[in-house]
C-alpha cells in the first residue's frame, strides 16, 4: 500500500442514511463515486483509478473528494460552490475617462501608435491606478468601444448616413 496517498489518510465511512441518500443520487457523479468510496456496508471501498475509470474523471478529482468528505463531511460534496465572481475594478468613471483619453491621444516618441502595455504603465506612471495588467487596459477599451488602431477613437464613433 503506497503511504501518503488521500485513499489511506482519508478514509471514507458513511453512516446508514448517508448511504441510502447518496445511492438516491446515484446518477450524480459525486454521489456514484462517494458510494465507491464508502468502507462501511460492504467492505473496502474501490481503489481511486477504478472509480476514476468507471465515472470518466481524474484520480485527482476522487482524492479532493475524499478529503472533503472527511474534513467537511460527506453531504457536503453535494452543496455546490457558491461562484465567486466579484471582481473588483481597476479603473473608476474618472479612470476610464483618463484612459480613454491617453489612448486617443499621439502615441509617444517613436511608436507609431499606443499599445495595450504602454497604457498600462501610462496610467501607472500617470498615477491613475497603483498598477494595473494590459488585459484590464483591453477590457476597459472594449467596453468603451475605444480603437487605437482608428484615427479617431472614443467612447463614441460617428456614423455616417446615407442621403435619401
Amino acid at each position: 500500500m503506497a503511504h501518503g496517498r488521500a485513499t489511506d489518510k482519508y478514509r471514507v465511512k458513511l453512516t446508514g442514511d448517508e448511504r441510502e441518500m447518496f445511492t438516491r443520487l446515484l446518477r450524480q457523479g459525486r454521489a456514484g463515486a462517494m458510494l465507491k468510496c464508502d468502507e462501511g456496508a460492504d467492505g473496502p471501498g474501490w481503489p481511486d483509478a477504478k472509480i476514476a475509470e468507471a465515472l470518466d474523471i481524474s484520480t485527482r478529482s476522487i482524492e479532493n473528494w475524499r478529503k472533503a468528505a472527511v474534513e467537511r463531511g460527506p453531504l457536503s460534496l453535494l452543496d455546490r460552490k457558491a461562484q465567486d465572481r466579484s471582481k473588483q475594478r481597476k479603473l473608476d468613471g474618472a479612470g476610464e475617462a483618463r484612459l480613454v483619453q491617453l489612448a486617443c491621444s499621439p502615441p509617444p516618441a517613436g511608436r507609431g501608435r499606443w499599445s495595450l502595455r504602454l497604457l498600462a504603465d501610462e496610467l501607472v506612471t500617470l498615477e491613475v491606478v497603483d498598477s494595473i495588467g494590459h488585459e484590464a487596459v483591453r477590457e476597459t477599451l472594449k467596453k468603451t468601444r475605444s480603437s487605437l488602431g482608428v484615427r479617431r477613437c472614443g467612447a463614441s464613433r460617428r456614423t455616417t448616413t446615407r442621403a435619401s
